[in-house]
């Protein structure tokens, strides 16, 4: 089943909310007397963000391709029950 998400938390539960490519991008951070380097920050926050954004498009990947083994699976055991002569022995 599809997990579904509303407003980046999964709908129905108490997760925490979805990062997402485009929030960690877009994050913004108060300002302190003894803050870091801004172009740095920005520079992470790119990274990581296309690093989720690949990890988001492996997982989607992967659940693709663990639906069409599932679906073949299905349909092997359909076809081979009904090609397939009762076990008259003792298993």
């Amino acid at each position: 089943m599809a997990q579904v998400y509303r407003g980046g938390r999964l709908y129905g539960s108490d997760l925490p909310d979805r990062l997402t490519p485009h929030g960690v991008r877009t994050r913004e951070f108060s300002p302190r007397r003894r803050g870091v380097d801004a172009d740095q920050v920005r520079e992470f926050q790119a990274e990581l963000a296309d690093e989720l954004a690949d990890l988001h498009r492996q997982v989607r990947l992967l659940t693709e391709e663990n639906e069409r083994l599932k679906r073949a699976l299905r349909d092997w055991q359909s076809m081979h029950a009904r090609h397939c002569r009762p076990n008259r022995g003792h298993w």
